[in-house]
């Protein structure tokens, strides 16, 4: 018998509920509700009568058209050894 090769396909959701919008753009949902009440974030789309969601692809320009920070991250975030930089 020979083996059979099974290929997973994993696809890229369209849209993003609330949470996961959050989630996906590291901000708290209070964050992402007022960003999208001061006109900063894109405005989720109507997904069905009682639905939206947000376009992933939407949510990626945004997140990419944002300035580079001159911050550090913070000291616990992995970023060097013991949370300093090297």
């Amino acid at each position: 018998m020979s083996k059979q090769h099974q290929s997973i396909i994993q696809l890229k959701p369209l849209y993003l509920a609330r949470a996961q919008a959050a989630s996906f753009l590291s901000l708290s949902e209070s964050m992402l509700d007022k960003l999208v009440a001061q006109g900063s974030l894109p405005r989720p789309r109507k997904i069905s009568a009682g639905r939206s969601a947000w376009l992933v692809e939407e949510l990626e320009t945004w997140g990419k058209s944002l300035p580079v920070s001159d911050l550090l991250p913070p000291a616990n975030s992995g970023y060097g050894r013991a949370g300093k930089a090297s």
